[in-house]
């Protein structure tokens, strides 16, 4: 019988979770003593209800998922509380807006339809941001809630949307495909706090010791994906892992990962000015007209600081 502690994870589908494959093809967590098990969401809302019924530990997600739950504004039914809390950074996560062949500006998109994961959520809110700025208002497209983003790439492949935002490797493979990249986040924000590793708040003052474990482990792979020697090797473990990418778009795909201007932050460390972004999208889009200013109340550092301290 394994004296693995079971760790269950919950991620969304894309290049971002390469120090997760790392970390377990390396052996780090089971050096730390755990018996890690990765799970991919179809959406943020199945991710908020299953995290909230008890079935996951670690839950990796987009920050504003995390402010959205904190403030009583998910996208899930009434009275889903994940209980979220973030433990460390992930990513400054570039958002492309993919399109059609035939949409090759913002205007043309007027009276065409766009996938989203959900309607409330930051990455719709960077979207609206992003409209915004360019002159196409939000009444000028409809909006659907598709899922995460192979979903959501899919529906706009099979022509049922005329957009929607992506994340590598799904931008990489879009445009290897033929569709546009009509526009990306980072020509927008100098800033932007995409991913994190949370988990529920309660699972982390019973499991201190098993949290500090989970993020060793992953900084392990965060660091091994990050070193240049490891580069080769890393794009396997990624091909390996999401075989729809095709290998003419590895070296695109790897570059986009490993920049921290719109991939993994190094040593996943929170971007402060990312999150004020990600409350000020939330404050000007989010229901109830809230205004968020204090990153604090979403995080619980402790652990993260208790590992890098040697603890």
């Amino acid at each position: 019988m394994s004296d693995l502690k079971p760790v269950r994870i919950i991620a969304f589908p894309g290049a971002p979770n390469l120090p997760t494959f790392a970390a377990i093809e390396e052996g780090y967590f089971t050096d730390e003593g755990l018996a890690v098990e990765l799970a991919l969401t179809a959406s943020s809302v199945a991710q908020a209800e299953r995290t909230a019924a008890g079935e996951f530990d670690i839950v990796f997600t987009a920050f504003d998922n995390v402010v959205a739950y904190g403030e009583g504004q998910g996208a899930a039914a009434d009275g889903v509380d994940p209980d979220y809390v973030v433990l460390t950074g992930a990513t400054q996560l570039e958002l492309a807006i993919v399109t059609a062949p035939e949409v090759k500006a913002y205007a043309d998109l007027k009276g065409r339809s766009i996938a989203l994961d959900a309607l409330t959520t930051g990455f719709a809110f960077v979207l609206f941001d992003m409209m915004e700025k360019s002159g196409l208002g939000r009444d000028d497209v409809t909006f659907a809630a598709v899922g995460a983003t192979p979903q959501r790439w899919q529906s706009v492949k099979a022509g049922d949307h005329a957009a929607t935002l992506t994340i590598e490797p799904f931008t990489s493979i879009a445009k290897r495909s033929g569709f546009n990249v009509l526009d990306v986040s980072s020509n927008h924000f100098a800033s932007y706090q995409g991913g994190t590793i949370a988990a529920r708040r309660a699972y982390t003052a019973e499991n201190p010791e098993t949290v500090k474990a989970f993020i060793r482990a992953y900084l392990k792979g965060l660091a091994w994906t990050l070193d240049p020697a490891n580069r080769e090797t890393g794009a396997a473990l990624l091909q390996s892992r999401m075989p729809d990418i095709q290998p003419a778009a590895v070296p695109s795909i790897m570059a986009s990962l490993l920049s921290p201007r719109s991939g993994l932050t190094p040593g996943a460390h929170i971007l402060p000015d990312g999150m004020r972004t990600v409350l000020d999208l939330r404050s000007r889009y989010g229901k109830g007209g809230k205004v968020l200013t204090d990153i604090e109340k979403y995080l619980d550092l402790s652990f993260f600081e208790a590992v890098a301290g040697g603890k």
